[in-house]
């Protein structure tokens, strides 16, 4: 048995042995890719790996790769969320507002905005899972209503960090590491990616995760309660939006109802980059940071090396059509 395996590995082309390690190993395209994109940009610019512009880097992904942490979990259950960049600009105004107005300290401001995303990611979970309804149309519905919600409670005005207690804004100190400035929002993100992948990778619920969204039918019938994890899915990716509304709003020393209006497609990006398949079943958290890390670079890198924003934007829609097309091809794989 053995002996077979082994002549039939020895047989298959390059490409297959390719296809093959890409299929067991999600993250090691995007980390090559990376690799690459960080070498190209640092000759291209001496600019690239200075640690002010390493640590303008880091600030822009922590929101982007926060928000990608939630939509990986729903995206391995082969669903969608459009609606977490709304539901994190809502969950940084309601917090940053209450407290302004009402003298709410800061911890119980954190507290409020993370029950908030938390029951806006229900709010999607139950529409999926007791109406039966697509995840891409729910969202959809969601995103809008989500944010006319932030523009009515925010009356479309900025809240200023300056009325907001310090705790908000704590995710927007920074902290010297091998000389380069990094934010506590982007150690914080790094923590989540950690913690996430620690719990898909060895927990029950993890491996449950990742069983619907290959095959939703084929896990109901083995006993698993698939529409109890997705309900758990939603409203555990709505608690990391509201995370990322407490980075967002530390990020830019405020709380504006205009921030974040299309960092959905920004942590979609990232995920779908980072080697997630949008089919389900398959991909790592980590993957979905070096997704991220994938953008910020190829976006700075372009800028630092005069690329008008037009062709940064039409360079990562390359990205994202080279990554799902490579999804595709490594989906075929043959055992």
């Amino acid at each position: 048995m053995t002996t077979t395996t082994g002549t039939e590995q020895a047989s298959r082309s390059p490409l297959s042995r390719l296809q093959h390690l890409l299929h067991s190993q999600a993250t090691i395209g995007p980390a090559v890719v990376l690799l690459i994109a960080i070498v190209v940009f640092a000759l291209l610019s001496d600019r690239f790996l200075q640690p002010a512009n390493i640590s303008l880097v880091l600030q822009q992904v922590a929101v982007v790769g926060t928000l990608a942490v939630g939509q990986t979990i729903v995206i391995l259950t082969a669903g969608i969320d459009l609606s977490c960049g709304a539901i994190m600009v809502l969950t940084s105004i309601v917090m940053a507002k209450v407290a302004a107005e009402t003298g709410l300290p800061g911890f119980p401001a954190l507290l409020l905005g993370f029950l908030l995303g938390t029951v806006c990611g229900l709010v999607n979970g139950l529409l999926v899972t007791r109406l039966k309804l697509p995840p891409f149309i729910v969202t959809l519905g969601t995103l809008n209503v989500f944010f006319a919600l932030n523009l009515w409670y925010s009356e479309s005005a900025t809240i200023r960090g300056g009325d907001m207690p310090k705790l908000l804004l704590w995710t927007g100190e920074t902290v010297t590491i091998g000389g380069t400035r990094v934010t506590y929002g982007s150690i914080i993100m790094v923590l989540l990616v950690a913690v996430m992948a620690f719990v898909l990778k060895n927990t029950a619920w993890g491996r449950h995760v990742y069983a619907t969204g290959d095959d939703a039918e084929a896990s109901r019938l083995s006993g698993i309660r698939t529409a109890r994890v997705l309900l758990s899915v939603y409203a555990t990716a709505g608690a990391v939006y509201a995370l990322g509304a407490w980075i967002l709003i530390g990020r830019i020393a405020s709380a504006s109802p205009q921030a974040g209006q299309f960092e959905n497609l920004d942590s979609i990006t990232a995920v779908v980059i980072g080697g997630t398949s949008l089919f389900g079943g398959r991909g790592a958290i980590v993957g979905s940071l070096i997704g991220a890390l994938i953008v910020g670079v190829f976006r700075n890198g372009l800028a630092l090396a005069g690329v008008d924003v037009l062709w940064q934007t039409f360079a990562v829609g390359v990205l994202i059509i080279a990554a799902v097309s490579i999804d595709q091809w490594i989906r075929k794989v043959k055992p």
